[in-house]
């Protein structure tokens, strides 16, 4: 489980990364009124992916969990407990949320003509799916859910 777990923490700084620069180079294409290029692509896309591995992994993590099966023991005394609640719902959710955007982002932006509508649609679909990953990620000095910025093996 830790194995997956520190995979699950690396690929976060992976997703980070994909995800700032899908969303720098549509505020770059946005105020610049700049073509929609390969490279707006594949930025869109390595986020998209990365956020798939890191789902996977997830579901891995929920079904191996020790938290997770806590938490699916009990689900009323999980909500009163801030980091069973924390993992098992609102990371869970988050997460799927932030991955539909994603896709639902990519989707649109591929019927769309018009580079400045796509730049657009990438910079509020992507830019939305960051600030929720910011939100779902145990940062550490979180009260009851922080984790290392770094995962130890």
């Amino acid at each position: 489980m830790q194995t997956v777990l520190g995979i699950h923490s690396i690929v976060r700084w992976l997703i980070l990364l994909f995800g700032l620069w899908a969303v720098i180079r549509a505020i770059m294409g946005v105020s610049g009124k700049s073509a929609y290029t390969a490279a707006d692509t594949k930025a869109g896309l390595f986020f998209m992916i990365f956020l798939d591995i890191q789902f996977l992994l997830g579901l891995i993590l929920l079904f191996i969990s020790p938290i997770a099966q806590t938490a699916f023991g009990d689900m009323g005394a999980a909500m009163g407990n801030k980091g069973l609640r924390f993992f098992s719902v609102e990371h869970t959710v988050l997460a799927i949320a932030s991955i539909a955007l994603v896709h639902i982002g990519r989707s649109k932006i591929k019927k769309l003509a018009d580079d400045g509508k796509k730049h657009r649609t990438a910079l509020i679909f992507f830019g939305l799916s960051l600030v929720l990953i910011l939100a779902l990620i145990p940062w550490p000095g979180r009260e009851m859910i922080g984790r290392a910025l770094f995962p130890s093996f």
